[in-house]
């Protein structure tokens, strides 16, 4: 695939020299319209005109970050490299920008408040009354302007839709700052739905009149509104949302349904997004874009030369944005080899009742992602068995390696009673040989870090980027290409080192190390065509124009399997 660009600074017009201009990225009408994506694909089309960005996610919800919620209520959880559990929405922007998120991309009205207690125990507020605003409303100005001088446009997106009362503070909050910013610095965006009425034969203006109308009762008004659409919106209604909306005709952006994610950013370049921004900030001339990168993905998308069939086996089936990260991932190492990567969704627990071949024949590849419990892990030690049998094509991520190395454990090391720790701590008795442990103590960075298992546990996992060893000529060192790697954890349990013997005796071997030897990271199994588990989460940094070398040899393994199903 292309190389992606390498992006510089270009010269501004106006005064901003050294400062960042703004975009405020809001919703109306319903949640779930697509603000992360449409944050992330103008990011890219900013990138494309030679801008650098960032981009944040403020969330007002009062959990402290997603770490401790359920993926059936938010979807995946995403670990950046320094250690932040995050919404899904940075891997977006990771995904289409390459920019490596930060704990600072990322912010809750729980973090907002807490931080804002603290201070206030601490005294230092000189015993002030505290009040959503100021003391809120600056504290989230404050997040909102860490790095300002470092790039040239930064995109804030708030979570939810205008009119939620916990996301009060969080508008008061971008209002004020658009009024403490020079003239000119900031600009509104906002996304709406235009519901098209089947009896009426139209798409109906009307909700999005009441967002922009509930937008402008708090003190903001959007330069920008992208309407999402099943259909084209006529230019009847473009005009009528522009004159009823206060906005310029041609910053009224279309925003209809696409079949990839990643047409995105053409389709918005079509539209007029990045040109609409550029022009409500009056910069003239425009740079023109390079779109050489997202047109090769497209040509990718829209030509593939073959299909493959994976198995997701996992406990979060339900809802897709669980392992949302691994299904890019795996679309991305199909462009990778021209290929389109069909993925099925298969409860592990299913096979805790049933047989498991019915349910996994066919498929050109199994993968077990990472999860939490002890919920469905026998039916996800019978998929590893299967595909370690049947010679399938194998990834393991997480709790997917450890179900390979307890697997492996029971049916090749003769270890009948092979289990995790965490199974036992959460049943409250010992059942199980552990081989599978809790990690209470590790080195991260140049300082030793422990933990109990009564510790709380939001923020309490191995967290962030660490480093590991591959074994010279192991298969994932060939597929890296290097012997030296770092990948994001995100875990409280780990392989116990002490049977790495027995296993290795019989063929699993440990191919990746922690650099002192201690944490298995990665194991595989040299008599399969493709067996590979690791213990972090390769899944997080994996892109379109630069797909995971693990998820793009996966899915060549996947692609040579088809051929002989």
């Amino acid at each position: 695939m292309m190389d992606w660009p390498k992006h510089g600074h270009t010269i501004r017009t106006g005064d901003f020299s050294g400062m960042a201009r703004f975009v405020f990225i809001t919703g109306g009408v319903v949640s779930s319209l697509g603000k992360g994506l449409a944050s992330a694909a103008l990011g890219a089309l900013l990138q494309a005109r030679g801008f650098s960005v960032r981009l944040r996610k403020l969330d007002p919800y009062l959990n402290v970050d997603p770490g401790t919620m359920s993926p059936f209520e938010h979807g995946e959880v995403f670990v950046t490299d320094d250690g932040a559990e995050t919404d899904l929405d940075l891997g977006h922007y990771e995904r289409f920008t390459g920019v490596p998120a930060t704990k600072t991309d990322s912010i809750s009205s729980g973090r907002i408040y807490t931080t804002v207690l603290e201070k206030e125990r601490r005294g230092d507020y000189l015993g002030k009354t505290i009040q959503v605003i100021p003391h809120v409303t600056n504290e989230i100005k404050d997040f909102i302007s860490i790095g300002e001088d470092d790039v040239d446009f930064m995109l804030c997106e708030i979570g939810g839709t205008v009119g939620d009362i916990e996301g009060l503070p969080f508008f008061e909050a971008i209002r004020q700052f658009g009024q403490d910013k020079k003239r000119g610095q900031c600009i509104f965006m906002q996304l709406t739905l235009l519901p098209y009425m089947k009896a009426a034969g139209e798409l109906k203006t009307k909700p999005t009149q009441h967002s922009v109308k509930e937008l402008r009762s708090i003190g903001i008004a959007p330069d920008i509104l992208v309407c999402r659409s099943e259909r084209p919106i006529p230019a009847k209604e473009r005009e009528k949302l522009a004159l009823f909306c206060n906005v310029r005709p041609d910053s009224v952006i279309a925003a209809q349904d696409l079949s990839s994610i990643y047409r995105a950013p053409l389709a918005y370049h079509r539209e007029g997004l990045d040109q609409a921004v550029l022009d409500a900030f009056g910069i003239s001339p425009a740079p023109k874009p390079d779109l050489r990168v997202w047109d090769d993905v497209a040509d990718r998308i829209n030509n593939p030369e073959g299909h493959v069939k994976v198995a997701i086996v996992g406990k979060y089936t339900q809802l897709e944005d669980a392992y949302k990260s691994i299904a890019e991932a795996l679309t991305h190492g199909g462009m990778a080899n021209r290929v389109k990567v069909s993925i099925e969704w298969v409860d592990a627990e299913i096979f805790e009742r049933e047989d498991v071949a019915p349910h996994l024949e066919g498929f050109h590849a199994i993968l077990v992602p990472g999860g939490f419990g002890e919920r469905g892990t026998e039916g996800k030690i019978k998929a590893v068995e299967f595909a370690r049998t049947q010679k399938i094509p194998y990834l393991g991520i997480c709790l997917g390696m450890q179900m390979a190395v307890i697997e492996a454990a029971r049916n090749l090391a003769d270890l009948g009673d092979a289990g995790s720790e965490e199974f036992d701590h959460e049943s409250g008795k010992r059942r199980f040989t552990p081989v599978v442990y809790h990690l209470k103590e590790w080195v991260q960075g140049n300082h030793k870090v422990e933990r109990k298992l009564g510790d709380n546990k939001g923020g309490t996992m191995r967290l962030g980027a660490y480093d590991a060893v591959l074994a010279a000529g192991s298969r994932v060192a060939e597929i890296y290409g290097t012997t030296a790697i770092e990948e994001r954890h995100r875990h409280r349990y780990e392989v116990d080192i002490k049977y790495r013997e027995a296993l290795e005796a019989k063929g699993l071997i440990f191919s990746g190390m922690s650099p002192d030897g201690r944490l298995p990271e990665i194991v595989e199994i040299k008599d399969h065509p493709w067996f590979i588990g690791v213990q972090f989460h390769p899944e997080l940094k994996s892109k379109p124009f630069a797909p995971h070398p693990l998820f793009r040899d996966f899915v060549r393994a996947a692609k040579d399997n088809s051929r002989l199903v």
